[in-house]
């Protein structure tokens, strides 16, 4: 366990949290110290729910450690049973409590409660959020499910399927079930349950009963999926349809799998971003440095969108949870880049600094850290703030996650041309910042005085940060915030390279050619 001011994910006992907090009937019984009931925010706060989480805490204080712990735990276990009558209880520790091992479990398992009792075994200094929801998913579904149940005959019905993975706190989880719903309902297959968002006890019991499974969020998902294999004899389709190209392939990997003809769900008219993408307004993406960092499947995903349907060039490609490094080590080595993984935001930082991107994509993490370096940045994954919960339906997966995609990459990169032409205008005497309104006749303030052409000026754009480097000329410098500012970075660091390689004393406008020059070849 590491001391940070950020971390990208909670400890696992915040998994176990979004799981019950998706579910309904659930309630988890938390042994923890005041002070820990702070993940209450997380999903009234962020998320907006407009219920608290199904949470009770048995809060013990310093002063309780000296005495029975243990009975404070049952007393709150009995009181959270009788008050809010839940179908299943869990119950778990959180990374203090886990300290003074009071064995949760089993005083719930010695209790005989009239529900069924879910024991979390969660080792929060060895793992982390993720890893807990998917522990906590895994768990519910093998206590739960009935091993009889089995699908009904197929003469007569439907294909029905279970999807799996989406969760409270998840990116856009909710709008991406709205968007799969509409595209197995296009193929003719029916949905048997969406779980845990939404999924009751009684219906993991009858899990079972789908035809197959469709794993939505591995992190979460995966790890029931393959029991529910193994047990149930269910098949699973892994292929997250994030991107067109991918959901083009979920479509025909699922209608397979269903027996029944891909074409309506593949000729679906809402889908824009392929042409979009090709058009003339979209043609100066093309070639646009990119750095991706976030959780494992949308970052392997975001980076085949960037690279095969957006023609971006992928500069960088990291995650943050360990369990899926492998994924992220494959596809970095497609995409020619050394793979990231990290849970330390301050690395991500200087990664991102030294890749020199013209976008990043990432979490809240990574649009702070393109902010201060100024670079634009587009949210693809969790951990995210209350503004990556928006009301409106705006689905990462399926044909319109696409077009969502699309819209919240590019973006950035056009209102980064849009500050471009006000700063490379500035000095213009109309457009000028010394200059009133235009529209306003008569309140114009005077041309602002530069320096002369030939003068050495440092700025705090342009000064250098090592002994020894160059002055730029105010003719030079002006041509140099011409220069995108998503680019600009870049450009004179070139500069100054080339100016010290070339023994030069400045940096003149002649010199800001010959680089370009130089590095165009």
């Amino acid at each position: 366990m590491q001391l940070a001011v950020w971390t990208y994910e909670g400890p696992p006992h915040v998994g176990a949290m979004r799981v019950a907090t998706a579910m309904r009937g659930v309630h988890y019984l938390l042994h923890a110290p005041q002070g820990d009931t702070y993940a209450d925010l997380l999903f009234t706060m962020i998320e907006r729910r407009s219920a608290r989480p199904p949470v009770t805490y048995t809060t013990f204080q310093a002063r309780d450690l000296g005495k029975d712990t243990a009975s404070l735990f049952q007393n709150a276990a009995r009181d959270a049973v009788e008050r809010f009558q839940p179908q299943a209880l869990l119950v778990g520790a959180s990374c203090t409590a886990e300290l003074i091992q009071d064995d949760p479990a089993g005083l719930a398992a010695n209790m005989k409660l009239p529900c069924p009792v879910i024991p979390l075994e969660l080792p929060s200094y060895q793992r982390k959020e993720n890893w807990g929801a998917a522990e906590t998913f895994y768990q519910i579904v093998r206590h739960l499910a009935d091993t009889s149940v089995r699908p009904a005959p197929r003469e007569g019905r439907r294909p029905c399927v279970n999807l799996l993975g989406p969760a409270a706190l998840g990116f856009r989880h909710r709008d991406d079930v709205r968007e799969i719903r509409r595209i197995l309902d296009l193929l003719g297959i029916d949905v048997h349950l969406v779980a845990p968002l939404g999924a009751s006890p009684e219906d993991i019991r009858t899990i079972g009963a789908a035809d197959f499974n469709i794993v939505l969020y591995p992190e979460i998902g995966d790890e029931a999926a393959r029991w529910l294999d193994k047990t149930f004899a269910q098949p699973a389709i892994r292929t997250v349809p994030i991107g067109v190209g991918a959901t083009r392939a979920f479509i025909n990997e699922v209608a397979a799998l269903a027996g029944v003809d891909p074409a309506l769900a593949l000729d679906d008219p809402s889908s824009r971003m392929p042409w979009w993408s090709r058009s003339v307004d979209s043609t100066y993406l093309t070639g646009k440095r990119v750095f991706i960092f976030g959780d494992a499947t949308h970052a392997v995903a975001a980076a085949r969108i960037a690279h095969e349907e957006l023609g971006f060039t992928v500069c960088g490609l990291g995650c943050y949870n360990r369990e899926f490094a492998r994924d992220i080590r494959i596809a970095a080595k497609e995409y020619g880049v050394e793979p990231l993984i990290t849970d330390d935001h301050l690395t991500v930082e200087e990664a991102i600094a030294a890749a020199a991107p013209e976008l990043v994509l990432g979490t809240q993490m990574e649009r702070h850290i393109a902010k201060r370096l100024g670079v634009p940045c587009a949210v693809i994954s969790s951990p995210v703030h209350v503004q990556d919960f928006p009301a409106r339906f705006s689905p990462q997966m399926g044909f319109e996650g696409a077009n969502v995609i699309f819209d919240t990459w590019v973006h950035p990169l056009v209102m980064g041309l849009e500050e471009h032409l006000l700063t490379m205008f500035r000095d213009d005497f109309e457009f000028s910042d010394a200059a009133g309104p235009s529209h306003l006749h008569g309140h114009s303030k005077p041309e602002p005085v530069l320096a002369p052409a030939g003068d050495i000026v440092m700025t705090a754009e342009a000064a250098p940060a090592a002994e020894g480097d160059l002055g730029w000329t105010a003719e030079a410098e002006r041509e140099l915030r011409k220069i995108p500012f998503f680019v600009r970075g870049k450009a004179k660091r070139n500069t100054e390279k080339y100016a010290g390689e070339m023994g030069l004393a400045a940096i003149t406008l002649e010199t800001l050619y010959d680089a370009k020059a130089h590095y165009a070849r």
